[in-house]
């Protein structure tokens, strides 16, 4: 022990052992000021939230959201469960949900098959396009033919019915928050520039101010949405009777993924909780050694939830399980502590109480610090990362961390040095057999078989991991008995796909006004008379931009994956319709342009062409529940075909939208998170060099957990689970949460094996004393992460069956093949027995 440590050793015993009530009131001031920011908690499930910050695709996929007024918007699927959908019966029960669901003041218009305008039922011609044009309602319309329009018109179809004409779809607008937006677009515009230059630093200090007017408009608007989604869900129950619906939507989404969220935090929080006290119970069959601890645990929670909500942290899915890791790493340190302070009860049975607190706390602190740091640099790890949500996990796991560590060393033996010295432990009938003392036979007797069967399934794990594929399959994230799942099934499925897709292509400005003004005489009709405010942009229809529209728009129609396709080429269709299968020439689209009602043009024109940056919009669906589709694959497939099948210049088209942007995050962050491994490995090595000052024992401890976390990825790779937003960080995690059972085991080790100098006695003397610390340690964590199977989030699910695979792993690689590796390499000198 060097002197420092001695003067540190003094310094805290005089503090902590000696004023223990100080102590603790201090203790209380701090964790009531914290409590009291806790209140400025959170949780946010938006989008964004899980999106690259500096990703150039978000920026492009904002800037065509804002030139194509993209605006939010909750799809509600209706299936009647009697009759045809347009049974007179059907239509007057969605007439009657139409109206419910306008009269809502937070809905700014609703579209249902009653409302879109029928235009072949009975035929009109597009030239008689500006007069009034029917719907289902209208007395003029023919239903027979109104169905075959309806299945077979390139707008409707799997838009706003289903293939069988079972289903329909309710299209509900909702109405913009006009502050929220302006602060959106000023945001925008400051990240913009701070991505091509730099920001001065008021533009810096607005930049913070609008993002936290964000951030408190955000709450106001959850708590407005949570409560209209709770709204259009009770109107939707009551007509339930009539109809089989499902509500769908990036908001509702959003608002059950919160739901959520709360659930698990709330639900798991509670149950780990409680998990871990039974579990003490049966261990240490003592109140003190239950209450203690799980005061250590508790607090640790309030506190860092006191700092999340200081900091403006927010808890999002890949955070989610803050609570149960927090609970589950700060009782690890609290049960390393009581077992050692039980073991010198029963070795020095003539100790004063004080005196054992003490040296408990000093064997331990070093070991314990270590092992924190470890942990933490498993954490540390995410904050390599591009995605905000997971950088702030990363710090909030290591600042939770470091409250955990300081926390149990203040109040573990400040409670238990103001308490009545409790009876000695019987002595301990795990002696004779117990799982640790099992494992030391095993290592002892079959020390070759444990490093062949290592060697074999390190080969596996390597296989497994070139396996591993990531994907982003968001129904795949929720069972199928949520309403989540059932409604995207049905959208996904029957109405054209769920994921959506942008693509963009941009034509070179030409002017063809005089081309098309020579042939303006052709037409002898009263509308066609120009007057000073004519519409240039009616020019802009020229053959060679149809036809390359054209082609876009039915390349990527044929494509396996895509559901429904939207562009100008569906009005260039439904126009060819109209003129008995003849397309419409340049003139006929300027005039078809020119007689089309505004109302219709906002509908088929406004969200896909911008005349002003001579630029069409393709707006695709993916069917997200197709499981042969990679989507990164997919991706890559569109950008090459579009560039040397269709021969459009690279240039002159850009895919864009949600399937972009997360795909782009996955892919972050899988290569993040694996070369940041490396870095995890190098970092745990010089601990080791620093704790062990041994490259041998360094290198003897790097291994078991490097293995562990390896031979997880390599489970999921050989069942063909994906990684994703939440599996992806789990290696990290398991390094640095199981790296703590080989930090002490090689400690005690090296203090044991200085009684006699025998390798193998020192073996068993390990496995029976810091064995079952390490043992009741992982089988807490085990158990505590194993009950995240029952959250309704699959992600969740296997981050707690991974995670807990990985300390299993860990336990075994520890009480094993770690000790062997100690026992035939003897890195503390040859066996001097």
């Amino acid at each position: 022990m060097t002197e420092k440590f001695r003067t540190f050793s003094r310094w805290y015993g005089k503090i902590v052992l000696d004023h223990p009530v100080w102590v603790l009131i201090c203790l209380g001031i701090l964790i009531a000021i914290l409590g009291y920011k806790a209140r400025d908690f959170r949780i946010d499930a938006s989008a964004d939230a899980l999106l690259l910050e500096n990703d150039e695709d978000l920026r492009y996929a904002r800037q065509v959201g804002e030139r194509y007024g993209v605006h939010d918007f909750l799809l509600v699927s209706y299936t009647p469960l009697k009759g045809d959908l347009l049974a007179k019966e059907n239509l007057d029960a969605l007439g009657r949900l139409r109206d419910e669901l306008e009269a809502m003041d937070w809905v700014d218009s609703v579209l249902t098959i009653l409302d879109v305008p029928l235009l072949e039922s009975p035929p009109i011609s597009y030239a008689d396009i500006s007069n009034e044009i029917p719907n289902l309602k209208s007395p003029t319309v023919d239903k027979k033919l109104a169905k075959i329009e309806l299945r077979e018109s390139p707008f409707y179809r799997d838009l706003l019915v289903s293939p069988d004409m079972g289903t329909t779809a309710i299209v509900v607008n909702i109405k913009s928050d006009p502050t929220y937006l302006d602060l959106i677009t000023e945001r925008n515009g400051y990240l913009d520039q701070k991505a091509e230059s730099s920001l001065s630093p008021k533009d810096a200090e607005r930049l913070a101010a609008v993002i936290e007017e964000i951030r408190t408009r955000q709450i106001q608007m959850n708590e407005v949405q949570h409560r209209n989604i709770a709204q259009i869900r009770s109107v939707l129950s009551r007509h339930r009777s009539e109809a089989k619906i499902f509500l769908g939507g990036i908001s509702m989404i959003a608002d059950d993924m919160i739901g959520f969220i709360k659930n698990d935090l709330k639900v798991f929080g509670i149950g780990v909780f409680l998990l871990l006290v039974f579990m003490l119970g049966i261990i240490f069959k003592s109140v003190r050694w239950i209450l203690v601890p799980m005061l250590c645990c508790f607090l640790a929670v309030v506190c860092m939830m006191g700092v999340l909500g200081a900091f403006g942290w927010d808890v999002t899915v890949i955070s989610s399980n803050f609570v149960s890791l927090q609970l589950i790493i700060t009782l690890a340190i609290v049960v390393h502590l009581m077992v050692r302070y039980r073991e010198f009860q029963i070795t020095r049975p003539l100790a004063e109480h004080h005196t054992l607190v003490q040296e408990t706390v000093r064997s331990k602190f070093v070991p314990c610090l270590y092992a924190a740091l470890t942990t933490i640099a498993g954490f540390a790890s995410l904050l390599l990362c591009d995605i905000k949500p997971v950088v702030h996990f990363g710090w909030m796991m290591s600042i939770g961390i470091l409250f955990s560590l300081t926390l149990t060393f203040l109040l573990f033996p400040s409670c238990v040095v103001l308490l009545k010295q409790p009876d000695p432990p019987t002595p301990p009938k795990y002696l004779r057999f117990s799982i640790p003392n099992f494992f030391a036979r095993l290592t002892h007797s079959h020390g070759t078989a444990i490093l062949v069967v290592t060697v074999i399934l390190s080969v596996l794990t390597v296989m497994g991991m070139y396996r591993l594929k990531v994907e982003n399959s968001f129904i795949d994230y929720f069972k199928k008995s949520t309403e989540i799942y059932q409604g995207m099934a049905v959208i996904d499925q029957q109405l054209g796909g769920t994921t959506p897709l942008d693509v963009t292509l941009r034509f070179d400005a030409v002017s063809p006004e005089a081309d098309i003004a020579e042939e303006d005489d052709v037409f002898d009709d009263p509308f066609e008379k120009q007057d000073e405010k004519e519409d240039p942009n009616k020019y802009w229809f020229i053959e060679d931009r149809m036809e390359t529209i054209e082609r876009v728009h039915d390349y990527l129609e044929a494509l396996p994956a895509t559901g429904k396709v939207l562009s100008l080429a569906t009005l260039l269709k439904i126009g060819r319709r109209l003129n008995d299968g003849v397309s419409l020439d340049s003139l006929e689209m300027a005039v078809l342009y020119s007689k089309m009602p505004n109302d219709y043009k906002d509908l088929i024109l406004s969200p896909y062409i911008n005349f002003e940056n001579n630029e069409v919009r393709f707006t695709m669906r993916i069917i997200d529940s197709m499981p042969s589709l990679n989507r990164n694959a997919f991706l890559q497939k569109i950008n090459h075909d579009l560039a040397n099948q269709l021969k459009i210049k690279k240039d002159k088209f850009r895919l864009a939208g949600m399937m972009v942007l997360y795909n782009n995050m996955l892919q972050s962050l899988f290569t993040s998170q694996i070369k940041t491994l490396g870095i995890v490995a190098l970092a745990l090595l010089l601990m080791f060099l620093l704790l062990f000052r041994s490259v041998k024992l360094a290198l003897i401890a790097l291994f078991p957990n490097l293995f562990s976390a390896g031979a997880v990825l390599g489970v999921m790779g050989w069942m063909n689970i994906p990684l994703d937003m939440m599996t992806i960080t789990i290696a990290a995690i398991s390094i640095g949460i199981a790296v703590d059972d080989t930090i002490h085991y090689i400690y005690r080790f090296r203090e044991e094996i200085k009684s006699d100098g025998d390798y193998i006695k020192t073996l068993y003397r390990c496995h029976n004393s810091i064995g079952h610390a390490m043992y009741y340690t992982s089988v807490t964590i085990i158990i505590g992460f194993s009950i995240l199977v029952f959250s309704s989030f699959w992600p969740t699910i296997y981050f707690g069956i991974f995670t807990s695979l990985a300390m299993l792993i860990a336990l075994v690689a520890a009480l094993t093949l770690l000790p062997h590796l100690i026992v035939i390499i003897k890195p503390f000198g040859v066996n001097s027995a």
